[in-house]
């Protein structure tokens, strides 16, 4: 049996797009190592932490790859190492954010706030670089959702805002700007130009995610969004009752109407978690998220149970324990690989013009 060529492997590694740019691995330099030896193929491949989420997917695609094109190989290894890619400036306040997820609903109470801090604390804990941004100045809620009550903006030289740090994820909310007790009026203009400081004013890092919690309801922010910064995608978040689905409906057409695309709706509090017997109860009714997101079109990345101890970590500024707790932790992990998973997708299906600049 013929020995395997490192040229016919390179060749093949050719046909194997990075799930950030949909551009040829070998093109982007991705390939850290490979080593052909007889009937033996080792492969290191470089992802960048953006893809941290869905890094084992990768790993096994490349290798059913391999195994496919050399299937008289003994021996198919694959690696994978961090690669860096600083993410290109983005809309008018040039943001270093490689994606940028809303995270809204149609109206308030449905605990919009909660899945916010809950997606960014999975995202981190998955690996990828994420900052998190309260936008929701009628009752920025994320301070004291992670424990923030004390935190404060501080500011370089130039003026830019230092977001505060929690557990290495930047966070910023309009609640660290006005006093605690101080109810926030501001017309449209102001709201604007708060946001527009908020995403540009702020020395936010390199980030593969920014989650911007959104006012709940249909208003101006949404609108200012999409002009300043043209997000990349919303989570809409909506409860099982009917009410809550028809406002949820709402704020989908506004996005559309804004050409903010929906990446999919999430399901919070859609069942009684008893600690007691451990069923599940549908207090505010079932599955009737599943139906609405199938008449509109988008997927349902996920249903977040009525569990207790969620409520609890929210009053005493532990919401960043969700993404650990392991009857919670899944369904947020579930709700971010779907996410990253869609990124990749329209990344292959539809590679950028330009490349995307590469360090080391």
């Amino acid at each position: 049996m013929a020995e395997i060529r490192k040229s016919d492997v390179e060749e093949a590694l050719k046909e194997f797009k990075d799930p950030e740019t949909g551009r040829s691995v070998m093109e982007t330099g991705q390939v850290t190592r490979l080593e052909v030896a007889e009937r033996r193929i080792a492969v290191t491949l470089g992802l960048t932490s953006m893809m941290a989420p869905i890094a084992e997917d990768i790993r096994a695609a490349l290798h059913v790859l391999l195994q496919g094109k050399f299937s008289e190989a003994e021996e198919i290894a694959v690696e994978l190492a961090s690669f860096e890619r600083p993410p290109v400036p983005k809309g008018q306040v040039g943001l270093t954010a490689k994606k940028v997820i809303a995270v809204g609903s149609g109206k308030g109470g449905v605990g919009k706030s909660t899945v916010a801090v809950g997606l960014a604390s999975t995202l981190h804990r998955m690996g990828a670089r994420v900052g998190l941004l309260d936008a929701d100045v009628y009752g920025p809620s994320v301070p004291h959702l992670l424990g923030l009550h004390d935190g404060a903006i501080r500011a370089t030289e130039e003026g830019l805002m230092i977001p505060v740090d929690c557990g290495g994820m930047p966070v910023h909310s309009i609640g660290f700007l006005v006093p605690k007790d101080e109810a926030v009026v501001w017309r449209g203009p102001m709201l604007h130009g708060s946001l527009l400081q908020m995403l540009g004013k702020t020395v936010w890092g390199n980030l593969d995610y920014l989650i911007i919690d959104m006012p709940p309801g249909t208003g101006d922010v949404p609108l200012s969004l999409s002009q300043v910064i043209g997000p990349d995608g919303v989570v809409v978040v909506c409860t099982p009752q009917p009410v809550a689905l028809l406002d949820a409906v709402k704020a989908i057409s506004m996005f559309r109407r804004v050409r903010i695309p929906v990446l999919g709706m999430v399901e919070n509090m859609s069942g009684f978690l008893c600690p007691d017997c451990g069923k599940t109860y549908a207090i505010f009714g079932a599955g009737g998220a599943r139906e609405e997101a199938e008449r509109q079109g988008v997927p349902l990345l996920g249903q977040i149970p009525l569990h207790i101890p969620i409520r609890e970590w929210g009053d005493v500024g532990q919401s960043a324990s969700m993404a650990q707790d392991p009857q919670v932790a899944p369904h947020f992990e579930r709700i971010a690989y779907q996410i990253v998973k869609r990124f990749a997708d329209e990344a292959r299906s539809n590679p950028p013009a330009l490349e995307l600049p590469v360090i080391g």
